[in-house]
């Protein structure tokens, strides 16, 4: 399984609606994609003052690296991936991404 963690600096002029709009699309690749397992997301909530400014993120779940390559190409994720960037501070500077493989 291939787990792809995405963390973003939203601009602070990005309303709370068009943050949720954003990753409402990255969810919906889910009925698109097959192997898309599982989509988690959410604000930064860590006491521990170590965030760099990344202020939400999102988790997505892979069933292997085929799928986790489908969704990369996919135009709906481009489409998605090019709000995001337009919505981060600095754009693609604000955003962080991160795929580890689980073993299991």
């Amino acid at each position: 399984m291939i787990r792809h963690c995405v963390f973003i600096r939203f601009q602070s002029t990005i309303a709370d609606a068009e943050r949720q709009s954003i990753l409402a699309d990255i969810a919906a690749l889910q009925r698109l994609v097959p192997g898309y397992l599982a989509f988690t997301a959410g604000g930064n909530s860590s006491p521990e003052g170590l965030g760099k400014g990344y202020n939400s993120g999102f988790i997505i779940d892979f069933a292997d690296v085929a799928a986790r390559d489908a969704y990369l190409v996919h135009p709906a994720h481009e489409k998605a991936g090019g709000r995001i960037v337009a919505a981060a501070e600095g754009g693609i500077d604000g955003v962080f991404v991160y795929d580890f493989e689980i073993a299991g």
